[in-house]
């Protein structure tokens, strides 16, 4: 069951929030550079800190949490897919193959026969 587009509000709000995510996100990787000198698990934390906050911060938004809703939305609809057998995907890859050798074959007859009508025939180069 698909839910019917609706237009939302963007308030100053969300916008104030996407905007702390994406400085909190840029505020990681600067402590990251700025850190040169200490321990690697140092900047990386500095880092890792950033980059949760921001990205919590912009899923807190509306355009976030509409975002959360899409991603469960899309896993349900994935697994009602029905994904083929082993056997019907190697089967399937086989299939493909083949044709695409046929078709170099065919493609390749056509133009070496062109390439005799023109040049051999016509043109009467040998």
């Amino acid at each position: 069951m698909a839910n019917p587009s609706v237009e939302t509000v963007n308030t100053s709000g969300d916008k104030l929030m996407l905007a702390a995510g994406v400085l909190l996100v840029l505020a990681g990787f600067v402590g990251f550079f700025w850190l040169s000198g200490q321990e690697w698990y140092v900047r990386g934390a500095a880092l890792a800190v950033g980059v949760i906050a921001g990205v919590a911060a912009g899923l807190l938004s509306a355009p976030g949490k509409a975002f959360i809703a899409f991603a469960k939305d899309s896993y349900k609809e994935v697994r009602k897919v029905v994904w083929p057998t082993r056997k019907e995907a190697t089967q399937t890859t086989l299939v493909v193959f083949a044709f695409v050798l046929i078709m170099a074959i065919l493609l390749w007859l056509s133009d070496k026969s062109i390439e005799w009508v023109i040049f051999s025939a016509i043109l009467g180069w040998k």
